[in-house]
C-alpha cells in the first residue's frame, strides 16, 4: 500500500522568516531598519495516536522532518514501515501524526512506550551508560567509500552557497547529504541543527536516495545526537564546521564512522575513521595534540 503523505506539509512556508524592526546601536540609536529573523515554532509529533515528542523547529518540510525524525529515533527502518504521515495546524498548535505499518507497530511497541531514544537523552544518564546503550542499539557502518579531502572541502563550500535562509536571517543551521560523486542529494535549514539533519535525511528517504548518501555536511559542531542520527541513516562520513564533542568522537569511533571538521587552515581535522579520507590536507587527532582546527 503506498504511503499517504500530507499535502499541506509539502508547502514552502512563508513563515520561515519574519520581518521585525531593529535599531542599530553605534554609540546611540540613530535609525530604524527592518530585519528578517528566523521563525521558530513547536511541532508536536504523535505516533499511533499518542504524543511522542515536541520539537522546536523552523516551519516547512514537515513530511521530510517527520520521516527523518522517525528514522533517527528508530521508530522506522525505512519507508515501508510508514503507513501515513499527517500534519495540521489547529488552535492547539502544530501537530504531526505518524501511522505505522502493523508489523512495525508491534516491533517497536517498547520504544513507543518509552517515548524516545534521542529525544529523551537529556535525562541525566551518564556518558558511559549512554554510549553503551547507543552502541547496542546501532550497527557499525561497513560502508568503505572514500573521499579526497579536497572533495570534502568542496562540499563544505557548496553547503554555504545553498544556505539561503541563513543569508536572510544569519541564524539557521544547515545539513546536506551527498553521494559518492559527490552530488548533493538533500539539503535543509532549520533553527535547530538536529532538525536540519532530520529534514535532510527525511528528504533523501522519501525520494529513495538515502542508500546513496555517504557524506553528511553540517554547518555546526557535531554532538553525539547527530552521530546517532547519521548512524541510523547509515551515513559513514560526517563533517562539521566546528569541532565535535568528545562524546561524539567516542560514539563515532565505536560505530566505525568517520568524523572530521574544518581545520581553518584549508584542510580537515579528522578525529576517527581516517581510512575514508584520502589526500595530504588532513590532520588526524588535531585536538588531542593542541592544534586548533
Amino acid at each position: 500500500m503506498p504511503l499517504n503523505l500530507s499535502k499541506e506539509a509539502d508547502r514552502i512556508p512563508g513563515g520561515s522568516a519574519q520581518t521585525v524592526s531593529v535599531w542599530p546601536f553605534e554609540g546611540q540609536p540613530s535609525y530604524q531598519e527592518d530585519q528578517e529573523l528566523i521563525a521558530e515554532e513547536p511541532l508536536s509529533i504523535h505516533v499511533e495516536g499518542k504524543p511522542y515528542s515536541v520539537v522546536m523547529r523552523t516551519p516547512g518540510e514537515e513530511n521530510a522532518h517527520i520521516a527523518g525524525f522517525c528514522l533517527s529515533e528508530g521508530i522506522v527502518d525505512g519507508m515501508d514501515d510508514l503507513a501515513a504521515l499527517g500534519y495540521c495546524t489547529d488552535t492547539e498548535g502544530n501537530v504531526a501524526t505518524v501511522t505505522l505499518d502493523s508489523k512495525r507497530r508491534h516491533a517497536v511497541s517498547q520504544l513507543l512506550e518509552r517515548r524516545g531514544f534521542v529525544s529523551q537523552t537529556s535525562c541525566g544518564i551518564c556518558g558511559k551508560e549512554m554510549i553503551k546503550e547507543l552502541q547496542q542499539a546501532l550497527r557499525p557502518i561497513s560502508d568503505a567509500r572514500k573521499f579526497t579531502a579536497e572533495r570534502v572541502r568542496a562540499c563544505l563550500q557548496t553547503l554555504s552557497e545553498h544556505q539561503k535562509l541563513y543569508a536572510r536571517t544569519r541564524a539557521s543551521h544547515a545539513a546536506a547529504l551527498f553521494d559518492a560523486t559527490p552530488e548533493m542529494l538533500a539539503m535543509s535549514e532549520d533553527v535547530g541543527r538536529h532538525n536540519a539533519l532530520d529534514k535532510a535525511i527525511g528528504t533523501a528517504l522519501i525520494n529513495g536516495d538515502l542508500a546513496k548518501a555517504c557524506l553528511g555536511i553540517l554547518s555546526s559542531r557535531i554532538s553525539y545526537e547527530l552521530v546517532q542520527k547519521a548512524a541510523r541513516a547509515e551515513i559513514p562520513i560526517l563533517i562539521g564546521m566546528s569541532r565535535p564533542t568528545a562524546l561524539a568522537v567516542q560514539l563515532a569511533a565505536g560505530l566505525n564512522m568517520t568524523l572530521a571538521c574544518d581545520n581553518k587552515h584549508g584542510g580537515l581535522a579528522v578525529y576517527c575513521g581516517l581510512d575514508r579520507i584520502v589526500g595530504a590536507d588532513t590532520d588526524q587527532g588535531a585536538a588531542q595534540r593542541g592544534v586548533n582546527p
